[in-house]
């Protein structure tokens, strides 16, 4: 199974150059999915979409202000993409978790959902390492 698996993702991050497909199933948080992609005519997974560059505030917060960034995070996704609407996925990436992915999300009016996060304030630039916490000033 893990050499399945494995072998799935090499395929899909193979095509991280183009733009990939895929239609959002479940939001989890205000930076991650869950989305059913198409990798070859008769090859479909779900996998969990992390959105990349960008962190928001965590659902299993630190302090209440956190919790209610986080919670509004997580419906500000779900407007942009509910379930069943068709996003683009481009400059794919391995995640440290197996069976997610990192990914910029290209809604289908070209914007991209990370950049509106961070227009909104739900979300900030996130290039690695350390977090900052969301619940100091």
């Amino acid at each position: 199974m893990k050499k399945l698996l494995s072998f799935i993702l090499c395929v899909f991050i193979a095509g991280g150059a183009q733009a990939v497909p895929a239609v959002v199933d479940y939001i989890f948080d205000g930076d991650t999915f869950s989305a059913g992609v198409k990798l070859e005519a008769d090859v479909e997974i779900t996998v969990r979409v992390r959105l990349i560059n960008i962190d928001t505030p965590e659902m299993n917060a630190k302090c209440d202000a956190e919790k209610v960034m986080a919670q509004n995070a997580r419906d500000l996704l779900g407007t942009l993409i509910p379930k069943g609407t068709i996003v683009e996925l481009k400059n794919i990436k391995d995640d440290k978790y197996l069976g997610r992915i990192n990914a910029n999300v290209i809604l289908p009016d070209g914007r991209d959902v990370g950049n509106v996060l961070i227009d909104s304030g739900l979300a900030r630039p996130y290039k690695g390492g350390k977090r900052k916490s969301w619940c100091e000033k």
